[in-house]
């Protein structure tokens, strides 16, 4: 039996697809939200418990410049705190606990610390030359999507400590490997996000702040607002049918909805799994084909209380050991109270070789690094874990967003947000700002919702994208960087002043002694 007609539907009631749909309803039409799960918010989840309260097993982290999803938390009074830097970070190298206090840590010796500084000055240098809205666009575009990130490192890492620091970097960015990554892809991912600083910083940087209460409650505060009867559950679409005046939406229950326009908030590759009628444009068909989301499991290790403060350590560490199935952790301490945690990731390989541990033999594998990084035995005594492995979701089928494989972007970017006659598409993954966080989900539910509008001769077609002001209270700082940091050399460049140097001072010696001779 056929629902009624609406003006659109959207299918996924996560936080891009419900942003979406608040924005259609409070232009007057009359939207259904369609989505899966028993429950909204997608990639953002808020597990509760009479142990810990609540903890956000998925999208938790805000910070400057994503003034959509700042925009919308104000809108609900959904209030932010500060995650925990204030005593010192961490990193863990070779058996020994070294703190510093800067953005990225110290690599060692002289020659490591020039390659560091070297390898993330020319990430940001290349990413400068790539349009947010269109990467296909870049000058460099089809030979650096012809790379893969380990190839960029191989070139231009010198140091295997900054290459073992850089993978991590790409492991906690885009919970993928540098060998499988489009190198384009990368670059842009780090530039609309703001750049290496202000993706991987806490203070002034993408994992500043985190959401008193969680971050699915402001998707919970869009259902609540659309209304029971607006947003319905434990519905996964199988067939979308599109017909002359209509679409057709037909669940696995066989239950039929119909609407003028759908929204499609589905991820990607998840996109595969519904039959379109008619088919798919080839390219779009191909595309979801290509493109795997990302791998990680997120933990969480409770304590009675928060032993690495009491030694000066603010939570925030880096972790390069091979033989550790954690890479990075952050503080997750409530402002209100309750106990005390660790938030690790496994990432990218190591989740997909350890999603098959039990919790408890990866609790006690991260407990055994926590002791080693804090140096204390009280990390081996936790008295709760939680945890939630993604790459077992049906439903996101990985996280925190898709994986873009040598080749794709210039080959396939510019379907991603083409509508397909009557459909069109949000997500994530479609944005041009903060791609892959919950800023990003926002601006592309918002822009699909401003096209339908567009359509419906609602809006002019200038605007269908918007910016957004800037938030009035949480506003980025410029990173501080030193004249040293601006302009020292490659190490190469370095080694080769050496050896000219060198051949210099041997020159001269060799006139000297020729010169005396002669004499």
């Amino acid at each position: 039996m056929a629902d009624k007609r609406r003006d659109v539907i959207v299918i996924g009631a996560g936080l891009s697809g419900l942003a979406a749909a608040k924005l259609l309803h409070e232009q007057g039409l009359d939207v259904l939200v369609l989505e899966a799960r028993d429950r909204v918010g997608g990639r953002t989840y808020t597990k509760h418990n009479d142990v810990i309260n609540y903890v956000d097993v998925g999208g938790a982290y805000v910070g400057p410049t994503q003034n959509l999803l700042l925009r919308m938390a104000d809108e609900f009074g959904v209030k932010t705190y500060l995650t925990n830097e204030v005593e010192d970070l961490v990193i863990y190298r070779k058996g020994s606990s070294r703190r510093f206090k800067s953005s990225f840590p110290p690599m060692g010796g002289f020659i490591a610390h020039l390659d560091l500084l070297q390898v993330f000055r020319v990430i940001d240098e290349m990413g400068s030359e790539i349009p947010e809205a269109a990467p296909w666009n870049a000058p460099h575009a089809e030979e650096w999507d012809n790379m893969t990130v380990q190839e960029f490192l191989n070139r231009y890492a010198w140091t295997d400590a900054v290459k073992r620091f850089a993978t991590g970097f790409v492991n906690l960015n885009v919970t993928s490997e540098p060998y499988e990554c489009s190198l384009l892809w990368f670059l842009w991912y780090v530039r609309q996000c703001g750049g290496t600083h202000r993706i991987f910083s806490t203070s002034n940087g993408g994992q500043e702040r985190k959401f008193v209460g969680g971050s699915q409650q402001i998707s919970k505060h869009i259902a609540k607002k659309l209304g029971n009867d607006r947003v319905l559950l434990s519905k996964p679409i199988c067939l979308i049918k599109q017909e002359k005046n209509m679409v057709k939406v037909t669940d696995v229950h066989g239950n039929t909805y119909q609407a003028t326009y759908v929204i499609s908030a589905v991820p990607l590759p998840l996109q595969s799994k519904i039959t379109f009628d008619p088919p798919l444009p080839s390219l779009r068909n191909q595309m979801i084909q290509r493109v795997p989301m990302g791998s990680v499991i997120k933990t969480f290790t409770y304590y009675t209380k928060p032993f690495w403060r009491d030694r000066g350590y603010c939570g925030s560490a880096m972790i390069d050991d091979e033989e550790s199935i954690i890479n990075y952790t952050l503080d997750d301490v409530k402002p209100e109270g309750g106990k005390p945690a660790l938030m690790s990731f496994v990432l990218a390989d190591k989740a997909r070789k350890l999603c098959n541990l039990t919790a408890e033999e990866r609790k006690l594998r991260i407990c055994q690094m926590y002791s080693k990084v804090f140096q204390t035995d009280e990390a081996l005594h936790p008295i709760h874990y939680e945890e939630y492995n993604w790459l077992a979701e049906q439903w996101s089928g990985g996280c925190y967003t898709v994986m873009m494989p040598p080749g794709f972007l210039t080959k396939f970017g510019q379907e991603m947000r083409r509508p397909f006659d009557k459909i069109h598409f949000a997500g994530t993954e479609t944005a041009t700002a903060w791609s892959g966080y919950m800023d990003g989900a926002i601006q592309a539910g918002e822009r699909s919702a401003r096209e339908i509008l567009n359509r419906l001769g609602k809006i002019r077609e200038d605007q269908i994208w918007v910016t957004e002001p800037e938030h009035k209270v949480i506003q980025p700082r410029p990173f501080q960087t030193t004249f040293w940091e601006r302009h020292s050399p490659s190490v190469g460049g370095f080694l080769t002043f050496l050896g000219l140097m060198s051949a210099m001072s041997s020159v001269g010696v060799g006139m000297y002694i020729y010169t005396k001779h002669m004499r």
